[in-house]
C-alpha cells in the first residue's frame, strides 16, 4: 500500500523546487530537480561536484540513468573548500620555489663576483710584482755595467749597458741621451734573454750578459 502522506510530501517538494527554477542552494547542500536533457555529468559540471558524490548522496546505483523531476540533494561546501585549499597550497609552493630560485641566483651571482674580484686582484698583484722584479733586475745590470754613467766606455763597449758596437748598430744607444741608451738596453735584453730577470741571472753566473 502506498504511503499517501509520504507521496504528497514528495510531490509538494518537487512542485516547490520547480516553482523556484529547479534548484535551491543552502549553506551546506544544493537541492536540485532534474530537468529534461539533464545528466549527472552536466549537473556535476554545473555545481562542481563529482558524479560519484551526487550518486552516493542520492542512492543512485546507475549513474547513467536519472529521470525528469527527480529530486537530488548534494553537499557543495567541502568541494569548494578543498579547491580553495589546493589553490592556496599551489600558490605557496610557487612562491617558495620562486624565492628559492631567486636566493640561489643571488648566491651564484655573489660567488661569481667574488671570484672575478679575486682573479682581478691576483692578476694586478702579479703584474705589479713582475714589473718590480724587472725594474730591480734592470737597475742591477746598469749598476754592474756602468754605475749609471751614460759615458762609461770599455774598449768597444759603451754607455749604461756597455753594449758592443754591433749591438748599438742594431738596438741604438750611440748617443749620450739616458733614455736612448735605456731603450737600447731593454731592446737588447728582450731580444737575447726575454726579460731583465733572465739577463741578470745569466750575468750572475757568467759575469756578462
Amino acid at each position: 500500500m502506498f504511503n499517501i502522506k509520504k507521496t504528497l510530501t514528495i510531490a509538494a517538494g518537487v512542485a516547490g523546487a520547480l516553482a523556484f527554477g529547479g534548484a535551491h542552494a543552502s549553506a551546506d547542500t544544493t537541492d536540485y530537480v532534474v530537468q529534461s536533457g539533464d545528466t549527472l555529468n552536466k549537473i556535476s559540471a554545473k555545481y562542481n561536484v563529482s558524479v560519484d558524490k551526487i550518486a552516493a548522496q542520492n542512492n543512485i546505483s546507475n549513474v547513467n540513468w536519472i529521470v525528469t523531476g527527480q529530486h537530488l540533494s548534494f553537499a557543495t561546501d567541502d568541494t569548494t573548500s578543498t579547491q580553495a585549499a589546493s589553490t592556496t597550497t599551489a600558490a605557496a609552493d610557487t612562491s617558495s620555489t620562486t624565492q628559492a630560485a631567486s636566493t640561489t641566483s643571488s648566491t651564484d651571482n655573489t660567488a661569481s663576483t667574488s671570484t672575478q674580484t679575486a682573479s682581478t686582484t691576483t692578476a694586478a698583484t702579479s703584474s705589479t710584482t713582475t714589473s718590480s722584479s724587472e725594474t730591480a733586475a734592470l737597475n742591477a745590470l746598469i749598476a754592474r755595467e756602468s754605475s749609471g754613467n751614460v759615458n762609461a766606455t770599455n774598449g768597444q763597449y759603451y754607455g749604461l749597458g756597455q753594449l758592443s758596437a754591433q749591438a748599438r748598430s742594431i738596438y741604438g744607444g750611440n748617443t749620450a741621451d739616458y733614455n736612448d741608451q735605456l731603450n737600447a738596453i731593454k731592446a737588447y735584453i728582450a731580444a737575447r734573454y726575454g726579460t731583465a730577470v733572465n739577463a741578470l741571472a745569466h750575468s750572475n753566473s757568467t759575469g756578462w750578459y
